[in-house]
């Protein structure tokens, strides 16, 4: 193979994973800003029952005393009920003590609700608190992880920029430029392999004396198509 075609298989290897470090710099971040949601919202899940939680034990005492307040005027006016000589007196005092038996039956039946909210939610939160120390843990060191791979991006980045510019001071000028402009032009492999007699990456055909020069090996070949330089490999012939 050309001396030039090969350092140049190289230099496409040093800019793909020049071209990967620098991608990981934009997606690590977003890898890291997912963990912590999910760390942060297995946390606000449990937070959110466990307020559930305290609120509802704090209305059941507040409906218990409402009760025990409400069932001691139901008795006084009931009491009272005895001591009653007029129609009026007593329609009125019948009025309030059917009141009353609404609030109480509403509190009652709020009373009820809130011993199954406090249930479900106690219930709850050891699977809860359970999926956050999983979550954590899990999370915690796969953020460690990527954080140790975002530290060392700069130096992975150094290390080949070298490797790059050492790979070029070898390489002759003018198959540099067709390199770069390829590149900067196509995209992608610039150095593609021939496929079925075609080239590997515009798949145009290619006539037998341009496959027998390509496999010499002797010169760098083009594609007449896209301009991508071609090689010849073990594989080229399926």
């Amino acid at each position: 193979m050309n001396g030039d075609l090969e350092l140049l298989l190289k230099l496409q290897n040093v800019d793909y994973d020049l071209g990967e470090l620098e991608r990981s710099k934009e997606y690590i971040p977003d890898m890291m800003d997912n963990l912590r949601k999910e760390i942060d919202e297995s946390k606000k899940n449990l937070e959110t029952t466990k307020e559930v939680l305290t609120s509802s034990k704090l209305e059941q005492k507040d409906i218990d005393l409402q009760l025990q307040e409400k069932q001691e005027r139901l008795k006084s006016l009931q009491d009272r009920m005895m001591a009653i000589k007029t129609n009026k007196e007593y329609d009125a005092l019948v009025s309030e003590i059917d009141q009353i038996k609404e609030e109480l039956s509403n509190l009652e039946l709020r009373g009820l609700e809130l011993i199954e909210i406090i249930e479900n939610a106690e219930k709850e939160l050891a699977g809860l608190d359970d999926k956050l120390n999983g979550v954590k843990n899990i999370n915690d060191e796969q953020l460690s992880s990527l954080q140790q791979q975002i530290d060392s991006v700069g130096g992975k980045i150094s290390e080949k920029e070298n490797e790059r510019k050492d790979l070029l001071g070898h390489i002759n000028k003018r198959a540099i430029a067709v390199y770069e402009r390829v590149r900067r032009g196509k995209g992608g492999a610039v150095v593609v392999a021939v496929k079925k007699r075609a080239c590997g990456a515009c798949f145009k055909a290619l006539p037998p004396q341009r496959i027998q020069e390509i496999k010499r090996g002797e010169k760098i070949i083009t594609c007449d198509s896209c301009g991508r330089m071609l090689i010849w490999t073990d594989h080229s012939e399926h």
